[in-house]
């Protein structure tokens, strides 16, 4: 039987793909590479589970919604660590990315939460686009969380063997105490936000779990 979109899901599939687009080559111009290898690739993958999934048949607010809801409170206290242990930084040190610490806090402790209660009433309406919202949030602060378990092993672009604070300027931004946390220097297995990471990653893989396994559009 063949499938055919109505307008409203046709419109979100456009959206999607520009959000898809955009996003990345915005982080790539203001940031850097990495924006594009993580944003950009949790965009993509939510966009084709997204497109086979919820897209063609919105599910249930009861089952996506909480843990939806508790993806991105689990993602909050993540970013709490974050923070305060100096992730945005310790990032710029490791890729040599101008990421300061306004920049990170703007994206992610004011403008995220904005973008996660909007798709909460979207999800609760089955509003197409807030289904992508949704996957783009369970791939890539969920799954993709494990990143942190890596970057110890990764060689700082800066300085890698000198285990001080680095303040310098990247790309015109000054980025000051910029921390060293590559194992091998340091010889502690640790990267900001690694201790609460699986908080976002439990219910995002389960969310990711039910909406390809136990709901399937027929």
């Amino acid at each position: 039987m063949k499938y055919s979109l109505s307008l409203t899901q046709k419109l979100s599939f456009l959206a999607a793909c520009l959000f898809t687009i955009i996003a990345p080559v915005m982080g790539y111009l203001t940031i850097g590479l990495a924006p594009v290898i993580i944003v950009g690739g949790s965009a993509l993958i939510g966009l084709l589970c997204w497109s086979f999934t919820y897209l063609r048949k919105p599910v249930e607010p009861r089952i996506i919604l909480p843990l939806f809801i508790l993806t991105v409170a689990g993602l909050q206290i993540h970013i709490v660590e974050e923070y305060l242990m100096g992730f945005a930084p310790a990032m710029s040190r490791l890729f040599d990315i101008p990421w300061s610490e306004k920049s990170f806090l703007m994206v992610f402790a004011l403008i995220g939460p904005i973008i996660y209660t909007l798709t909460s009433l979207g999800l609760y309406y089955k509003i197409p686009i807030a289904g992508f919202v949704a996957w783009f949030i369970f791939i890539g602060p969920g799954v993709a969380e494990f990143t942190h378990f890596i970057f110890p092993f990764i060689t700082p672009n800066l300085l890698p063997h000198n285990p001080r604070s680095l303040t310098a300027a990247i790309e015109g931004t000054v980025i000051p105490e910029m921390p060293n946390f590559y194992f091998r220097t340091t010889g502690h297995y640790y990267f900001p936000g690694m201790w609460t990471a699986i908080l976002p990653m439990v219910p995002g893989c389960l969310a990711i779990y039910r909406l390809l396994i136990k709901n399937k559009p027929t």
